[in-house]
């Protein structure tokens, strides 16, 4: 399994201003782009062919990912040799690829943007909004990847344990059992919390065979219009097609950094763990605290 999709597209109303003029997954989180962070996890587990599904003003996410020849040249030019290192992902054995979701119809109508990328092959999507583990070294794609192998199943999502007032928020699972890989019985969408079925959440990891596709051509849009991924899913479960999930460690904690509150903990976690900056801005938020 090679191929990887990061949907893009969405308009970051949410962080508005701060995404008027610039892609939310653009934003810093501590040194790097939210971005780079999802491409770094991809290709630590293998994932060398990645598509990127844009929309209206997310060009700079394409030219990030370009080699800019003249900013090389200039640090060699002028003895800052020491910071080509900070471009280190320009080497990055991948190829990258971009396409436009030309209307902005919903997650599920991004996945289906990839579908001649993809052919016939499983794929893997990662949601280019939330990074999984403060190091990006999760391998929870990995134990994915384990989990579709040893089933025949057309999905193998990743969830996230999270805490009642936040269940409300995501898609949640109801799991047949707790084995580390666990077959779906059904997923519900931003339940109540006397409804809710577990505190087990979609974590914004995905891999699919091309059968999504085929449930995304039959899912009836939602709300605005929407074509809402979710709801294929529910349909693959209910066909008996074979839908599994996969919990993320203590230790992978996903960031999403969709709106303010959680943008701002994921810089700040970010930054107190760097390994240059780090200790200083520790001390500098301990003067801050003071009476």
């Amino acid at each position: 399994m090679k191929n990887a999709v990061i949907p893009v597209a969405g308009l970051g109303t949410r962080l508005l201003p701060a995404t008027k003029s610039q892609p939310k997954e653009m934003l810093p989180v501590g040194r790097k782009p939210v971005v780079q962070y999802i491409v770094e996890e991809l290709i630590h587990v293998g994932m060398n062919e990645i598509l990127f599904i844009t929309g209206p003003g997310k060009t700079s996410i394409e030219n990030h990912f370009g080699i800019n020849h003249e900013l090389v040249q200039i640090l060699r030019e002028t003895g800052k040799e020491e910071l080509l290192a900070e471009l280190g992902f320009d080497r990055f054995q991948a190829q990258y690829y971009f396409t436009r979701q030309r209307q902005l119809l919903g997650l599920g109508h991004a996945v289906q943007c990839a579908r001649s990328f993809v052919g016939s092959d499983p794929f893997v999507v990662a949601l280019g909004d939330s990074i999984i583990g403060l190091h990006t070294k999760s391998d929870v794609i990995k134990r994915m990847q384990r989990c579709f192998a040893a089933y025949d199943c057309a999905a193998v999502l990743a969830f996230e344990e999270v805490p009642d007032d936040e269940i409300p928020l995501f898609g949640i699972a109801k799991p047949k059992n707790h084995d580390l890989c666990f077959e779906l019985l059904d997923i519900v969408e931003k339940p109540d919390l006397s409804d809710a079925p577990s505190n087990l959440a979609v974590a914004a990891r995905y891999i699919f065979t091309p059968a999504i596709f085929d449930a995304l051509d039959r899912t009836k849009p939602g709300k605005d219009g929407e074509i809402q991924l979710t709801d294929a899913i529910k349909l693959l479960i209910e066909e008996g097609k074979g839908v599994y999930g996969v919990q993320l460690t203590k230790d992978e904690h996903r960031y999403d950094v969709g709106n303010f509150e959680a943008y701002f903990r994921a810089f700040t976690e970010f930054a107190l763990a760097d390994e240059k900056h780090g200790a200083a801005l520790r001390e500098y938020i301990a003067t801050l605290n003071k009476d």
